[in-house]
């Protein structure tokens, strides 16, 4: 499914048992994760589903009675219960070592802390998981170390705020292979950055310390790409929405983040048609993204999400504004993303390779962003890509 920028793979009909990750806070998202359920169901027939529309159970039910299992957000247990019942597992001496992982051999999510400590209005992530709780920092790098020697070319570091890591327990000192480390976003990076694997930043607030992590993008320690949930660019709208931002000085740190790592790659997610937008809010978010030029975008249409604060904002927008002003939005981004991605032509890119024929460079995140295509490769290799043209997403080439 595709969601302006976020899409998984529908290659289930060869897999054992299909795991759908679902999403339930805002109403698209819930018919695109509906949908997934469905898809994998028609492609496969084994399906479990996990992820925070799991506790909404009679809802899936009822659209999609097939489905063997139902685990709620951050259950691992439950959800490898599931697996082991309908699918017995084998047993591996070394993989079992390195505990649960669910993506392809060459990638792997790497989870830092849990819960959230913000109150946007439009969320209910605090409410679902509770305040934010950081994993100790050294069982975070020996994960990421088990990883990396079991295949692993590419860690995607996320959590609900991931330049919080370690707010919380006021960024108390761990230990790793016999190190003191403090539980900080920065050393953490600096950390995961030793490990010789791609090292990916997703959900990073532009709290002022994330640039000290830039200049190791600049010097090749961690990948130049950030995840920065923008959300809005209107003072208003985004009091309104209770978010820790300006857009001014969200347009003088990207500057200052492009002087200091000119290869960076920023993408980020914005909401249009939040209640009381005005055509004054939304031209003003069409501004930032214009001045903005971000290399990789996702837009949701606003849809009111059970227990979100935003609920009881007055002037909801009609579904045809909204709808509108997504079209509107999207298509100013599509011009600014075929612009960037047109000055890669005649570049030769280093490329992960996902499937023969697919592959991503270090500005395409798995799932949500572009792909670059050519012939031939092997699934987890680097290789060499020379760009021949490009879209407005996506990159097309030759391997060397």
């Amino acid at each position: 499914m595709r969601a302006e920028g976020y899409e998984t793979s529908k290659q289930y009909a060869h897999a054992d048992l299909v795991i759908v990750n679902t999403c339930g806070f805002i109403d698209a998202a819930v018919e695109e994760s509906l949908g997934a359920i469905g898809e994998a169901l028609a492609e496969n027939g084994k399906v479990i589903v996990t992820g925070c529309l799991g506790v909404k159970n009679d809802l899936i039910r009822a659209k999609h009675p097939a489905v063997l299992a139902i685990t709620g957000p951050h259950d691992t247990p439950a959800v490898m219960s599931a697996v082991h019942a309908h699918l017995p597992k084998p047993h591996d001496p070394y993989t079992d070592l390195i505990g649960v992982k669910l993506t392809p051999p060459h990638y792997a999510y790497l989870k830092i802390a849990e819960g959230c400590n913000h109150r946007c209005s439009f969320c209910i992530i605090p409410s679902m998981r509770g305040d934010l709780v950081s994993r100790p920092i050294g069982e975070v790098l020996q994960e990421a170390e088990n990883l990396v020697k079991a295949g692993v070319k590419e860690l995607l570091v996320i959590s609900q705020d991931t330049s919080a890591y370690g707010v919380d327990v006021k960024y108390r000192t761990g230990f790793w292979q016999g190190r003191p480390l403090k539980t900080r976003m920065t050393q953490l990076c600096e950390s995961l950055g030793q490990l010789g694997a791609w090292v990916r930043l997703h959900y990073v607030y532009p709290y002022p310390h994330v640039d000290e992590v830039i200049p190791m993008m600049a010097e090749g320690k961690i990948l130049p790409y950030l995840d920065a949930p923008f959300q809005h660019a209107s003072p208003r709208i985004l009091k309104l929405m209770k978010r820790p931002a300006n857009a001014e000085k969200v347009l003088e740190r990207i500057r200052d983040w492009r002087a200091a790592c000119p290869d960076i790659t920023i993408r980020s997610t914005f909401i249009v048609g939040f209640p009381g937008e005005t055509e004054d809010d939304f031209r003003e978010l069409l501004s930032f993204l214009k001045e903005a030029q971000l290399d990789r975008v996702g837009c949701f249409e606003y849809s009111p999400v059970e227990g979100a604060a935003a609920n009881a904002l007055p002037d909801p927008l009609p579904p045809e504004v909204k709808r509108y002003r997504k079209e509107q939005f999207m298509r100013t981004q599509e011009a600014i993303s075929a612009s960037k991605l047109k000055r890669k032509v005649g570049r030769t890119i280093k490329v992960l390779v996902d499937e023969p024929g697919v592959g991503r460079s270090s500005a395409d995140a798995p799932e949500i962003d572009g792909i670059v295509r050519f012939e031939g490769g092997k699934a987890g290799q680097f290789r060499d890509v020379t760009i021949d043209r490009a879209d407005e997403h996506d990159l097309y080439g030759r391997l060397q």
